[in-house]
């Protein structure tokens, strides 16, 4: 495998693994949403982030070129070999929670995605170019949320608050690189992480003005994500995941 071939397989692995994770988390909320049409809203969010995560896995499979799947990759990978953004690991917690770890989220994805369409690679421009139709979505539901909670009650208000202290100190991993990234982004294939940044910045500060909310002070961040540092949440996160292919492995149902 050439250097470029390992370098855009570790790079679809990151943006799949996002995803997937962020999906997992999202589909712990089936038949437990505060209403049924949000119990409704997040499963079909969630499809949506597997269905990308799917296509993003298979390409990084095809580039890594050791024959293996989608599912290979998404479920017989331990936890220190999963490149996945650290927001997306992070427990739901209470409903203010989960819309403002999912805004922080989609806001990214949206603006990582935009940026993907402009890749030299063919296929990263298509998923990307499929996938921001699907994000643009994401970013206006957990919008509404964030604002609805953030000048709603004072109850609502508190709560969002702590959830974006809770979750501030993960967003500097979002755009969080490394050497295969720089590599890339020479090659015209990667994203500037530094347009995504200053873009996701301005969004969230219009979001969070019209929702009454405060930007955090800059302070500690905690990164790891593109070298396999993780909190102890994935683990938990991929053991419920992983629990039936892992148990009965190469079953056909």
């Amino acid at each position: 495998m050439s250097e470029l071939n390992k370098n855009i397989a570790e790079y679809a692995l990151r943006i799949g693994d996002t995803s997937l994770i962020l999906g997992q988390r999202l589909a712990e909320w089936c038949g437990h949403g505060p209403i049924l049409e949000e119990d409704i809203a997040l499963t079909n969010i969630s499809l949506d982030l597997i269905g990308q995560s799917r296509a993003f896995l298979t390409y990084a499979g095809e580039k890594e070129g050791n024959g293996r799947s989608e599912d290979d990759l998404a479920f017989f990978r331990e936890a220190r070999t999963f490149k996945n953004r650290l927001m997306a690991e992070q427990p739901n917690g209470d409903y203010a929670q989960t819309m403002i770890r999912q805004l922080f989220l989609s806001v990214y994805q949206y603006y990582f995605y935009t940026e993907l369409m402009k890749s030299k690679d063919e296929t990263f421009a298509a998923l990307a170019e499929k996938s921001l139709k699907e994000v643009t979505y994401h970013v206006r539901h957990s919008s509404e949320w964030t604002i609805r909670f953030g000048d709603g009650t004072e109850e609502s208000h508190v709560r969002t608050l702590e959830a974006v202290d809770t979750l501030w100190k993960y967003t500097g991993d979002l755009f969080e690189t490394d050497q295969i990234d720089a590599d890339l982004k020479k090659a015209g294939i990667a994203v500037d992480m530094d347009v995504v940044k200053t873009s996701w910045d301005k969004k969230i500060r219009e979001i969070f003005e019209t929702a009454t909310l405060t930007i955090p002070q800059e302070g500690f961040m905690i990164g790891g994500s593109v070298t396999g540092m993780h909190t102890e949440h994935l683990g938990h996160l991929l053991a419920e995941m992983q629990v039936l292919p892992r148990s009965f492995p190469g079953v056909e149902w």
